[in-house]
């Protein structure tokens, strides 16, 4: 009856460590999966990053990137939830080695088991740790690169409202200075206006001066003479009169 009970025992531990052995081969394929993804995970990043600083072309820096960027975070969660697992089942296997060695300590030393399980526990420590460093690189570099990204978007938008205000500010000077120009045709015009009823004047004083000289000779030219004055007085006083509201419209033109 000891005789079957230890066969079973044996048995038992046989199907543990068969187990076990198992769960470390997956855990160690799955590591090495795991550590290339973090590899693939920081140079896709990488690649996100150079691709904004020096991509002219800005939809070509915003889809494949970020497909990738989403993609390996994916793979990062799955990947680290399937090792967690891996890792819960060794664990397991080796408690349950563990409560077997302290079944069987009280009536025989078995170093041999007992040299077993502690590598099996050596095992999975150096799985767990070797884990637990990848993972916290990854996340680092996560980390990290979600704040360089931050103070990318915060440069960029920096950059982008400078651009407008400079954009802003040169319309606003063009416009100053198609004002100017309009400006400074109105007074050439006015200038020249003035000129040529200054011209006018001349020719009008002169021809009146005519006219007075002869009115004193004649007293009926005088008196026509008086008469045209007087409607030349009106004429000229309308005439002040138009040419003043054109001068203040032009200037209202310009200004506006």
């Amino acid at each position: 009856m000891a005789d079957g009970n230890r066969w079973e025992g044996k048995r038992h531990v046989g199907d543990l460590r068969k187990q076990a052995r198992q769960l470390e081969n997956e855990i160690d394929l799955k590591l090495v999966s795991f550590s290339k993804l973090g590899t693939n995970y920081s140079g896709s990043r990488e690649y996100h990053g150079n691709s904004i600083e020096d991509a002219s072309d800005h939809e070509k820096s915003d889809t494949a990137p970020l497909l990738n960027k989403a993609n390996s975070e994916h793979m990062f969660e799955t990947m680290a939830m399937e090792i967690e697992q891996l890792l819960a089942r060794l664990t397991q296997v080796n408690d349950q080695m563990a409560e077997y060695t302290q079944n069987i300590s009280v009536n025989s030393h078995n170093s041999a088991l007992l040299h077993t399980l502690q590598r099996h526990r050596d095992i999975l420590q150096d799985y767990s740790h070797e884990f637990q460093k990848t993972k916290a690189n990854i996340t680092a570099c996560a980390e990290r690169e979600d704040l360089l990204g931050s103070v990318r978007r915060d440069i960029d938008a920096y950059k982008n409202a400078t651009q407008r205000r400079t954009d802003l500010y040169l319309k606003e000077n063009e416009h100053i200075r198609n004002s100017d120009r309009l400006l400074d045709e109105q007074i050439s015009i006015a200038m020249a206006t003035k000129e040529n009823l200054q011209g006018q004047r001349g020719t009008f004083n002169s021809i009146t001066q005519k006219l007075s000289n002869m009115g004193n000779r004649f007293p009926v030219i005088n008196s026509l003479i008086q008469k045209v004055n007087l409607r030349k007085r009106r004429d000229a006083i309308i005439l002040g009169f138009v040419i003043g509201i054109c001068v203040v419209l032009l200037l209202i033109y310009a200004f506006h």
